[in-house]
């Protein structure tokens, strides 16, 4: 009896991951779970600074901080929507619009686990697509139109000047970072990234070390996160080019930022860290609930390391200037990343990709 049942639950799961009509509302609970866990990468990131530094707020409100977010998400919605006098009024409040549009487009192309049934994975994915990986950096750019209009419709000198350094951050950034991405692509044989997922029999992270260096740092570059958020820097730009935004317009750039560093610390597992694989794991996994289960649990806690991590560097690392973020890029990055897809063109014709 408990067989039969199981065995019915597993094939209206079978129907559900294959299924592409199905499958569709798998994406409305992605954008759940993205907002969620953005809301804990904002606690973790909270959380840390405060035992670093001993704030009183993340460290005391609540058990271990947790009512903070509370206390944060009152005071956004209740404060004041303000449009400065001269700014573009219909740009100005669309704009923050295009940033979110970037992270959900890129939502649709990243598994964020799989699961295993009868020893087959089926990865949590909207869309399977061939060309994913090109779709994702491509579709991540649109940010950079959100920033554009955040700073040229605020009419500040200091926003302005924010986005302009986010345009030369960007340039020399993501040059490297798809070069990065052509070499795990030469290396494992395929542009999809559950592909990319199932064909590291060896993680990418042993077979090119110089190019997870490249493809980390770009990223970081990409992102803005310290030490590359000169876009934002207090002490130079007053925070830059959210300058004039306050409220749930502030919230939502703010938030965009935090899940594009949950989307990219899913890249770096899926491309270099071997996703939701393990080794050893492939004869726990034919196991009906371990098989279920496991699998997202390992992507999700390599992706959790991983952005501990990215926060823990805000506060090991100095913010760099401006001309030393474009030298790093141009003059060191760009051509590790040439040497490393020298190496990934080596490779795979070695391992006949």
């Amino acid at each position: 009896m408990v067989m039969d049942i199981i065995a019915g639950s597993y094939d209206l799961l079978l129907e559900y991951l294959t299924n592409p009509w199905i499958r569709g509302y798998l994406g409305l609970s992605l954008i759940g779970f993205i907002f969620i866990s953005a809301m804990a990468a904002v606690w973790l990131e909270r959380k840390i600074s405060a035992d670093i530094q001993f704030r009183i707020g993340p460290c005391r409100v609540g058990p271990i901080g947790i009512f903070q977010l509370i206390a944060d998400a009152i005071k956004l919605f209740t404060k004041e929507d303000i449009v400065p006098r001269k700014a573009d009024s219909v740009m100005f409040r669309s704009a923050p619009i295009f940033l979110m549009v970037s992270v959900f487009l890129m939502l649709v192309a990243i598994p964020i686990g799989a699961v295993v049934i009868n020893g087959v994975a089926y990865p949590l994915v909207v869309t399977d697509m061939d060309i994913s990986i090109l779709y994702v950096e491509a579709v991540s750019s649109i940010s950079i139109i959100g920033v554009f209009m955040v700073a040229y419709s605020s009419n500040n000198k200091y926003a302005l000047l924010g986005a302009f350094r986010n345009f030369a951050r960007m340039v020399g950034y993501e040059i490297p970072l798809g070069i990065s991405i052509i070499a795990v692509a030469i290396t494992t044989g395929s542009l999809n990234i559950i592909e990319i997922v199932e064909n590291q029999t060896i993680w990418n992270v042993i077979l090119q070390p110089i190019g997870f260096f490249v493809f980390f740092v770009a990223l970081m570059g990409d992102l803005g996160r310290l030490p590359f958020d000169q876009t934002e820097a207090e002490q130079e730009v007053v925070a830059g080019w959210l300058t004039e935004y306050c409220g749930m317009r502030f919230g939502l750039g703010f938030f965009a930022e935090y899940i594009h560093m949950i989307l990219g610390s899913f890249l770096v597992v899926l491309l270099f860290l071997g996703g939701w694989n393990l080794p050893g794991l492939g004869l726990l996994t034919s196991i009906p609930v371990i098989g279920f289960i496991i699998p997202t649990l390992v992507f999700l806690g390599k992706s959790a390391i991983v952005l501990a991590f990215i926060i823990l560097l805000r506060w090991a690392v100095p913010r760099f200037r401006i001309d030393q973020v474009v030298n790093l890029g141009w003059k060191r990055i760009i051509p590790l990343s040439i040497v490393n897809l020298i190496w990934a063109i080596a490779l795979g014709l070695f391992l006949g990709a």
